[in-house]
C-alpha cells in the first residue's frame, strides 16, 4: 500500500496524543493533518480531501460521538475512534453513530497502524468492486459515486457500513451472500467480531427503508444461507 498518497486527520484536544499519532503515522509514510477540537476538524474537512479520520471521544465542547454523527450526515470517510474509555456501551455508541473501528488507549503503535491500513484497504476494495452507475429499483435509487440513497427523490441517511452493505447486495441482485462473505467484503478479513453484526445492520437498513416509505421488502433472508435482493419480487410485493 502506497501510504504517502493518503491524508489522515487526527482529532484530539491533547497535544501529546496528536504528536504521538503524527510520529507513528508519518513514520509509515502517511500525510497527517491535525485538529484539536470538533469545530477545527469540520473546517478542515470542508477545505481538504481526507482519506481517514482518527477521532478521540473525550473532548470538551463537542465530544467524538457528536462529531462523528455530524460527519456522517454529509461525508463517508473511514473513522477510527480512539479513547481511554473501555466500556462496551461506549464502543457500541461509537459504532452506532457511524464509526468504522474502535481502539482504546493506551494502544500498541503496531495495532494502530494495522487498523488504519485495514480500514484503507476495505475502502479501496469497496471502491474497486463498485459499479459506479446509478442503481434504480422501484421507488428507490442508489448513487454509488455520491453515496446517496433516495426513496421517491427523498434522501435516506445510512452509516458507512450500512451503505456499503446495501450497495453490495444491490450490485448483485439475486445473488445470495452468506454472513461470512458479507463480513469479509464489508468489515474485512481481519474482523473478529460476532457475525450477528450483519443481522443488526440488515435490520437497520430495512427499518430505515421502511420508515422512509419504501412499500416493499428489498432485502430478503435466505434461511440458513444469508441475504439477497430479489428483483422479480419487488413488483409482486408492491
Amino acid at each position: 500500500m502506497n501510504n504517502n498518497k493518503y491524508r489522515i486527520l487526527t482529532v484530539d484536544d491533547e497535544w501529546n496524543m496528536r504528536n504521538l499519532l503524527r510520529v507513528h503515522l508519518t513514520k509509515q509514510g502517511f500525510n497527517v493533518v491535525e485538529a484539536q477540537n470538533g469545530v477545527e476538524a469540520l473546517q478542515i474537512l470542508e477545505q481538504q480531501s481526507i482519506d481517514l479520520i482518527i477521532l478521540d471521544v473525550m473532548m470538551p465542547d463537542m465530544d467524538g460521538f457528536e462529531l462523528c454523527n455530524l460527519i456522517r450526515k454529509s461525508m463517508i470517510i473511514p473513522i477510527l475512534m480512539l479513547t481511554a474509555r473501555t466500556e462496551i456501551d461506549d464502543k457500541v455508541e461509537g459504532l452506532n453513530v457511524g464509526a468504522d473501528d474502535y481502539l482504546t488507549k493506551p494502544f500498541v503503535p503496531e495495532e494502530l497502524i494495522a487498523r488504519v491500513n485495514a480500514l484503507l484497504r476495505r475502502t479501496k476494495m469497496t471502491d474497486s468492486n463498485t459499479n459506479n452507475e446509478l442503481l434504480d429499483f422501484p421507488d428507490l435509487r442508489i448513487d454509488p459515486v455520491g453515496r446517496e440513497v433516495t426513496i421517491n427523490g427523498q434522501p435516506v441517511e445510512f452509516t458507512s457500513k450500512e451503505f456499503n452493505l446495501l450497495l453490495l447486495l444491490a450490485n448483485n441482485v439475486d445473488r445470495v451472500f452468506t454472513r461470512d462473505h458479507i463480513l469479509v467484503q464489508i468489515w474485512g478479513e481481519d474482523y473478529f467480531g460476532d457475525d450477528r453484526t450483519v443481522d443488526t445492520h440488515i435490520k437497520n437498513i430495512r427499518s430505515k427503508l421502511r420508515k422512509a416509505g419504501l412499500p416493499y421488502n428489498l432485502i430478503h433472508t435466505v434461511w440458513g444461507d444469508g441475504y439477497k435482493i430479489k428483483k422479480k419480487e419487488m413488483e409482486d410485493e408492491r
